[in-house]
């Protein structure tokens, strides 16, 4: 692969990149996987046109500003990895181009000040909190507010939940079979901190001690998505400071996180914290992955049957593979008829901030996942990140409707309550 960009510029992912972009045969089966391909039916707008502009602006037979509009609308949820032959690593491509191309990016006034508040605020619980307690003002007026900062505050609930505390230790109950360190995120600490609260409730009741560390931020997905490399390198850096390495496993539960973490090798490609990075990385799996290998305690009978559908939340599926393990633990629950989605590889339109940056493709998005979800006839939909679950909520309309949209943490820990209708 010639530069005319320099090498050094391109630094230790040079080669994942050059390998991502040789290993295309551009033989056409990722555009059934690609969402806005199927959108938009555009060359440029699929994975393998996106392959070709980006191979072209490396080389410098291209200027970037030509391929940025198409770039920018690719959710970066890699189906195209899952549907790919030839195993092209599009995602260590599409992370590397990003990180190359985003500091000189040119966009307008207000996708810029949306993009800087998402940096600012989502990483930072206690900010996004109050951020989103002074964006409820501005409700009333996001009609006459551009697309970018209206579509910030649509995706806000109504009224935010209480915060929830989560304990430095959590004692396994009964005999201990793990102990295990809690990644708590950062926006769904604060839009549905009941997802950790009842994962920690979930894994003690199984004899796991759950240690959640204090001085833990925010893992750099966000950032990595974005291209903010350097940033996502400092978020990365605290936390394989702040987690122990004398536990059996580092659990996540969402999937973009899950999947932020399993990039932080690549993300120190070429430096002296890369070793700790593939440790930090290989200790790390979703919360649905660790409790199936260690075997669910046995779950009481139920009060009442339930269809419940689950989405494939793109990270998780696409990203870390991660398909069998939430489908066993919900096969599990007593009366539980497991219902799978129509264009389960699709993505629901979420992608990190995609539904801020790219509002119009996400609104479409979620609106075909929700029709999806409502043809299931399905009681409640289960899924595996909370990014998935705002948008999905958002497009099926107000909260408390049916089918209820729950973490898959959630409804196990409602089974374990025996006797106690599911909290809906």
């Amino acid at each position: 692969m010639q530069h005319n960009i320099p090498v050094e510029q391109l630094g230790a992912q040079a080669p994942a990149m050059a390998d991502a972009i040789s290993a295309c045969v551009h033989c056409g089966f990722c555009l059934p996987a690609c969402p806005t391909y199927q959108l938009l039916g555009d060359e440029a707008d699929s994975p393998r046109g996106r392959i070709v502009l980006m191979k072209a602006v490396l080389e410098g037979s291209l200027p970037a500003a030509q391929a940025q509009p198409h770039i920018d609308r690719c959710l970066g949820c890699l189906g195209c990895v899952t549907a790919c032959p030839s195993g092209v690593k599009y995602g260590a491509l599409l992370s590397g181009y990003r990180a190359l191309t985003a500091p000189a990016a040119q966009r307008g006034l207000f996708d810029g000040i949306a993009r800087a508040l998402s940096h600012a605020v989502l990483p930072r619980p206690q900010l996004f909190r109050i951020a989103a307690l002074a964006a409820r003002l501005a409700q009333p007026f996001a009609a006459v507010l551009p697309r970018s900062l209206r579509a910030m505050l649509e995706l806000l609930p109504a009224r935010l939940p209480a915060a929830v505390h989560l304990p430095a230790v959590s004692p396994a109950l009964g005999t201990r079979r793990a102990r295990v360190a809690l990644l708590a995120g950062c926006a769904q600490q604060v839009l549905a901190p009941e997802i950790n609260a009842a994962t920690v409730r979930v894994l003690t009741r199984n004899g796991v001690e759950v240690l959640v560390p204090q001085a833990q931020g925010c893992c750099g997905a966000l950032a990595i998505h974005t291209g903010a490399a350097p940033r996502a390198r400092q978020f990365a850096r605290n936390n394989l400071a702040a987690f122990p390495t004398d536990v059996d496993a580092i659990l996540t539960t969402a999937a973009g996180c899950g999947s932020g973490i399993h990039d932080y090798p690549l993300l120190f490609a070429g430096t002296a914290e890369h070793a700790e990075a593939q440790a930090f990385a290989a200790r790390t799996c979703d919360v649905s992955v660790f409790l199936d290998r260690l075997g669910l305690l046995p779950l009481p009978a139920q009060p009442q049957p339930r269809r419940v559908a689950y989405h494939d939340a793109c990270h998780l599926s696409h990203a870390q593979g991660v398909r069998a393990a939430p489908r066993n633990l919900l096969r599990q629950i007593p009366g539980v008829t497991l219902l799978d989605l129509p264009e389960a590889e699709l993505c629901c339109g979420s992608a990190g901030t995609y539904n801020i940056e790219q509002p119009q493709l996400a609104q479409q998005l979620g609106v075909r996942k929700a029709g999806h979800v409502r043809a299931s006839a399905a009681q409640i939909v289960a899924m595996g990140n909370i990014g998935c679950m705002v948008q999905i909520q958002r497009s099926l309309g107000a909260a408390g409707s049916v089918p209820a949209v729950r973490h898959t943490m959630q409804i196990l820990d409602d089974a374990y309550q025996a006797g106690s209708s599911p909290r809906m």
